[in-house]
């Protein structure tokens, strides 16, 4: 097994990527571990936080998860070739998009490094699948809801979709039983208030029911 088919395994395990968007990535190390706590498996930073590429190399010294392989750590809002190239060099596991440029994606597939980029239409999904994405990230997901997935899904049935935008503990599980193999989650998980007071039990609570609407929603299929 490739050291790219392994990432996206453990992506799929816990089957929640929380993105953190976040002005201030002070504590993105007790954040990443309290998020790991929940029986999340991977953590997305974003390249729109300040500091992001910085947190990439703090958060592979400081959570042994990431050290250890036992979970990813990627980086998103990633828009170009360049972009792609100096968070891989920091150290990002796996790289997600939220619109498909298809020279990033030939650049991370060429690295073997698991690409994941945005699109919203059935031809830009089936093009980034072409092109060498693991993942396609289907965003803004709740312009489509979860019936999109099984519809989509019915004709190309070989993709990998991932729903990211507006997804929430009432949703996450009907994405999954309609097909998506996980869900990208960002404010209703990494809630800024919390990460502004500490209240790091709140994500690490907050993290496992999205992992076991999941887990349930798997087990349902």
């Amino acid at each position: 097994m490739s050291n790219a088919q392994n990432t996206v395994q453990i992506i799929e395990k816990g089957g929640v990527v929380p993105v953190v968007r976040l002005p201030d990535l002070a504590g993105a190390a007790e954040l990443a571990q309290a998020l790991l706590d929940g029986g999340v498996t991977a953590v997305e930073l974003t390249m729109t936080s300040p500091g992001a590429l910085e947190a990439l190399s703090l958060l592979r010294e400081r959570v042994p998860a990431f050290a250890q392989g036992t979970a990813a750590l990627g980086m998103g809002s990633v828009l170009n070739r360049n972009m792609a190239a100096a968070a891989i060099a920091r150290g990002a596991q796996f790289v997600v998009a939220p619109t498909l440029d298809l020279p990033t994606v030939a650049y991370c597939a060429g690295l073997k490094v698991p690409v994941m980029p945005g699109a919203f239409t059935p031809s830009e999904v089936q093009n980034a699948w072409q092109a060498g994405a693991a993942v396609v990230k289907v965003f803004p997901a709740t312009k489509l809801g979860p019936g999109y997935f099984t519809d989509i899904l019915a004709p190309l049935p070989h993709l990998k979709l991932m729903p990211t935008g507006g997804v929430g503990l009432d949703n996450a599980g009907e994405f999954v039983r309609a097909g998506a193999v996980a869900v990208g989650v960002g404010s209703a998980l990494v809630r800024k208030d919390w990460i502004a007071d500490g209240s790091w039990q709140a994500v690490t609570e907050q993290a496992r029911r999205f992992v076991s609407a999941v887990r349930e929603a798997r087990a349902e299929k």
